[in-house]
């Protein structure tokens, strides 16, 4: 960056001042106060001359005080030019006349025309998109993150609320046991809000949201496992299907098989909805399971169907389907759960 200052007012042929710097010279001498940047010129007609002896432009230091000083001109009026490299606001030139004035002029930095050279912005602008790329990935898949574990509390609660409703109007809980094929989706879409009725996921008229048709062609392939290498097991989620209005989706397993001495009674949710990703079983795709005593339990828990003492249903490197089904306690119970979920 370069400036041109301009002093007003010449020098005189004789009595120079401050005499100590100048004995031989005519002209004047400026003294540089907090004066950041070398000095490149300094001629009458404001030409860009670099100091050197055939100008008798010199810069003169005694006791760690900078001077420049412009000397052979006889003239009283003149217009001095001083080129730097630097602009700074607190820049201070003093002016020593023969008569012993002095006089400070202070540059504000509006006076100064200052810019950045070409390259000064490229590599500006290479470092800021170094640092971008490098921090940029890792801030939006927090914030993802951070939006996917306020939704999965969300939804657990909607879904509570649902069956704590049912208890309330009908003055008992809903249990596996007492289910019949299909009777679970009217139940719950009755006590929460619902925008969208996917049917069950099985017609054939295209009414399904995640469509299940028994046909590996056909069938919907849009949600895969913790790790995302496999497609899930879609038998676990076609018994009705429904879209709430903060567009979370509901997905029921209540086709009355038994396992493990249980009826198969589920409730998923992805909390932000079929349409946009991960779309991942533990990750965004949770499971609940009502148990004999009509408990909602998080799926995982000691008790559920997906329960394994060894983390077999909630292992990153596993390829089976079902592999993020028992994941759901750990979301409910670890703190940081959402913070190390798999890329």
């Amino acid at each position: 960056m370069q400036t041109m200052i301009e002093i007003l007012g010449g020098g005189a042929p004789e009595n120079n001042a401050p005499e100590r710097f100048l004995k031989k010279n005519n002209g004047f001498a400026l003294e540089l106060l907090r004066f950041r940047g070398p000095i490149l010129s300094c001629h009458p007609d404001g030409r860009a001359r670099r100091i050197s002896k055939e100008n008798r432009h010199e810069i003169l230091r005694q006791e760690g005080r900078q001077f420049l000083s412009c000397t052979n001109h006889a003239q009283n009026d003149m217009t001095f030019k001083i080129e730097t490299n630097f602009c700074h606001p607190e820049d201070e030139i003093r002016r020593i006349s023969k008569e012993k004035e002095q006089k400070t002029f202070h540059f504000a930095q509006n006076d100064k025309k200052c810019a950045f050279t070409l390259a000064e912005v490229l590599i500006t602008l290479g470092v800021i998109g170094i640092v971008a790329a490098m921090t940029l990935p890792t801030v939006i898949n927090n914030k993802r993150n951070k939006e996917l574990e306020t939704a999965f509390k969300r939804s657990y609660t909607v879904i509570s609320q649902a069956l704590n409703m049912y208890q309330a109007e009908t003055g008992e809980r809903l249990t596996s046991e007492d289910l019949g094929f299909h009777e679970l989706k009217p139940i719950l879409m009755k006590y929460m809000n619902v925008i969208d009725d996917c049917g069950w996921g099985t017609e054939s008229n295209g009414s399904s949201c995640i469509p299940n048709y028994q046909d590996p062609e056909k069938n919907s392939k849009i949600y895969k496992n913790l790790k995302g290498n496999n497609t899930i097991n879609l038998n676990l989620f076609d018994d009705g299907q429904f879209v709430l209005n903060d567009g979370s989706l509901i997905l029921v397993e209540n086709s009355g098989s038994i396992v493990n001495d249980q009826k198969r009674v589920f409730i998923s949710v992805d909390v932000n909805g079929y349409n946009k990703n991960p779309n991942r079983l533990g990750q965004d795709l949770f499971m609940f399971q009502i148990d004999k005593k009509g408990n909602l339990l998080p799926m995982g828990a000691n008790g559920t169907i997906y329960y394994s003492a060894n983390d077999a249903y909630c292992y990153v490197p596993s390829t089976s389907g079902m592999s993020g089904a028992s994941c759901t306690i750990k979301a409910l119970s670890e703190r940081d759960y959402f913070k190390n979920l798999p890329k």
